[in-house]
């Protein structure tokens, strides 16, 4: 049964935040179950998001609610070990609307460091806004 990755213990990292103003727009907001608060990137040509995880995992979906306007368009995934290079797992193309979408991992690859790479945004000067963040699957102890 596939269950949120996310933890305590996993480390996250983004490539900006809008204005630099982590308190109200930060990485954390994105994993707080709050529908009301997200995290914003500033402007610029390609955002992603970094999560480390504190043990190998199997991924097996990618969770995510933008507010409209200010989606990814072309996106991926990538992941590795711990300290691997990163490897392309999956390309994917969100919708440019405020729902939960959800995109299958196929072949759930064992890793320990995902990232989600936002090519380009729906917003004129590349800004992504995420609501919601999740990755499901399975710890491997």
């Amino acid at each position: 049964m596939a269950a949120s990755l996310i933890c305590n213990n996993t480390q996250s990292r983004v490539s900006s935040v809008l204005n630099r103003d982590v308190k109200q727009l930060g990485k954390k907001f994105m994993f707080d179950a709050n529908e009301e608060t997200c995290w914003n990137s500033d402007q610029g040509g390609c955002q992603w998001v970094i999560l480390e995880f504190p043990q190998p995992v199997k991924a097996t979906e990618l969770r995510l609610q933008f507010q409209g306007g200010f989606s990814g368009k072309t996106s991926k995934l990538e992941g590795s070990a711990k300290e691997g290079d990163l490897k392309h797992i999956l390309d994917f193309y969100p919708e440019d609307n405020n729902c939960l979408q959800i995109f299958p991992i196929p072949d759930a690859p064992l890793v320990q460091r995902l990232k989600i790479v936002f090519e380009n945004s729906a917003d004129f000067f590349g800004r992504i806004i995420v609501y919601t963040l999740d990755i499901l699957g399975e710890k491997i102890l």
